[in-house]
Order: C-alpha cells, then structure tokens, then sequence
C-alpha cells in the first residue's frame, strides 16, 4: 500500500496573540530588526545570532540558530508584502548543515487600537526533511509570547519632519550635528568620543537644565544608509544596557517619517520611563532634530 507523503510534508498552522500594547508597536516590535533580535530566541538554550537584516519589501532576513553541541541552524527569509500596522508576508527555507529542512510562507495579520492589539499569523509549511510541524508549532507559540513581552516594553516615537530623508539622515549621522540636537529641550551633549558608523560607539554626557549629569553610550549595530540604524543604549561606558533601539527613515515624496524604538531591557524600566515623560521627552528631541534641519 502506497504512503500518503502529503500529510507528512504540508501543513497550514494557526497562531495567535494577545498583546496589551497600540496595535503600531506591536506591528513595530515584529518587524524592526532590532526588536527581533530580542524576541527571536524560542528558549534561554538557544542564542539566535542575524547575520543580514532588511525590513523593507524585497528585503531579507538571515539568521543563525545556536544550540551548544548541535550544528548551527539557518534561517533565510524574505519579506514580500507590508502593509504597516495591518499585515506581513514573508517566507522562510530553514537548513542545517547544508541540507534544507523546510520551507514556509509566513502571513502576520493585525488588528488593535492604542491600547491593545492582536497578532494573527499563519504558517503554510513545507516540510523538506522529517516533519517539521511540531517544531514550528513550539517555535512559533513561544516567539509570539516572547514578542507580546517585547512589545509591552517598547517605546514607540514618531515625527514627520518637513526636509528630504538624505537631509534629515545627515543630521543624525553626522559627529558635528548629532550632539548638537540630541536631547530633550534645555539639555545639551558633552562628547567623549564618537564614531557613526557600524560597530562604533558615541560615549558622552547629558546635561540637563540644572546641571545634572547624565553618562551615556550609543553602541552601533547595523546601519542601512538612509533607511535604518541599530543601536543599544548603557548607563555610562560600558554600562548596563538600558535599551535596544532603532531609528528607521520613510521617505513620505520631500518629507521624512523619523521612527525611533526602544525595546527597554526590562518592563520595570519601561515603566518608570513613561513615568518621568520619556515619550515626551523623546518626541522634544525629534522636534530638535527637525529644526536643526530647518523644518521648523
């Protein structure tokens, strides 16, 4: 008697979450490659190392899952479609030592107001070798409960500023300019050192209004030129991390959607940061940003 193949190598999976964040972060914390970085891992054992990452359509993912004492697996993904705030479609082809193990469309819907959101997605999986289907089903169910903890600790900031995304990049990415703009109203920048570009680091102070000094290090990971730059923030040099962060660029035809995130090492640390005004502290700082460039 001949084996039915089929159900062993094709499986439609469902999933889905709750998260008690604006339906704009939790689609931010899915998407920014900064905010998946955090949320990838599926369990403390695994440490998932990306190697490329562009989350833009046409865009690709790559990444490598580790596991002490077994070969490294490959994940290779693609964005195909993003509908910001509303869906995502994406593939993956999972290998390991060179072998394929699987392939998968992947469909994230969501839906949600600026209180709570909720994450629907479906895998439509091709096994390649073995059935894959409980592993993505463990996979995924514990990568959606990570992302939901991501999101209700990220900080979400937005500003349409009027100048082209080269001028408004410019200003960021520039050692003059950034410490001239960078803070909230009143405080000012003391470098140390400074070096914007990938794997370079910005060490310097804040000074608030009243002359309270706040140590600060910027280290940098990726940068996309005029597109995304990954960040993490310290407490002072070589600090504990404060949070890991991420400032991407729309071009809206002559203005510039700045987006900057921050996912917060911890919820407390969140919380206490909405507490003392961080959003508008944050969004004084963008306003900053658009008047050195003259867009205000």
């Amino acid at each position: 008697m001949s084996r039915d193949l089929t159900k062993d190598r094709f499986a439609t999976l469902s999933f889905e979450r709750k998260v008690a964040a604006p339906v704009a972060t939790l689609y931010a914390a899915w998407t920014a490659p900064a905010a998946r970085a955090v949320w990838a891992a599926p369990s403390p054992e695994v440490t998932v190392v990306f190697l490329d990452s562009d989350a833009r359509v046409g865009g690709r993912e790559v990444s490598l899952c580790k596991v002490e004492g077994q070969p490294d697996i490959r994940v290779e993904a693609g964005w195909l479609d993003l509908v910001p705030e509303a869906r995502t479609v994406g593939y993956e082809v999972v290998s390991q030592e060179g072998a394929r193990k699987s392939a998968a469309l992947v469909t994230a819907d969501f839906t949600g107001d600026a209180e709570a959101a909720r994450i629907a997605v479906t895998v439509q999986l091709a096994s390649l070798a073995g059935d894959m289907a409980e592993g993505y089903r463990q996979g995924f169910t514990a990568g959606l409960a990570n992302l939901g903890a991501v999101a209700e600790r990220t900080m979400l900031l937005q500003r349409v500023i009027q100048a082209p995304v080269p001028v408004v990049w410019g200003a960021w990415m520039n050692v003059e300019s950034l410490p001239k703009w960078w803070g909230p109203e009143g405080f000012s920048c003391r470098t140390s050192r400074i070096d914007l570009r990938a794997g370079g680091e910005w060490v310097f102070d804040m000074i608030g209004p009243d002359g309270t000094v706040f140590p600060n290090h910027h280290k940098y990971g990726a940068i996309l030129p005029e597109a995304r730059l990954d960040y993490t923030l310290h407490w002072g040099e070589n600090g504990p991390k404060h949070a890991d962060a991420w400032a991407s660029f729309d071009d809206l035809g002559g203005a510039t959607r700045v987006t900057l995130g921050m996912v917060m090492a911890t919820a407390k640390e969140y919380h206490e940061a909405k507490g003392f005004g961080a959003v508008e502290l944050g969004l004084q700082t963008l306003g900053k940003l658009a008047r050195i460039v003259g867009a205000e």
